[in-house]
């Protein structure tokens, strides 16, 4: 049996249309995370209207991945 990674990936604790991803690769999943997470982020810190700090945009970045769930399918 094959392990597949879904991972839905809301913009917001209420989005009702997430984004839902499949891989069979847990380091191609990873990877993806990483690069959406840091596009996020990298957005918020861009189109902040004050500057933001590392310690600002570690919590970004927690907040981000708060609002990442991933599961193990079995196909």
């Amino acid at each position: 049996m094959e392990r597949t990674y879904k991972v839905t990936y809301a913009c917001d604790s209420l989005d009702s249309n997430p984004t839902i991803k499949t891989f069979d690769c847990f380091n191609e999943m990873e990877d993806w995370i990483n690069e959406e997470v840091e596009g996020r982020v990298q957005f918020q810190v861009e189109h902040s209207p004050y500057s933001i700090d590392e310690k600002e945009r570690e919590s970004i970045e927690e907040q981000e991945r708060a609002l990442i769930r991933i599961e193990e399918v079995s196909i």
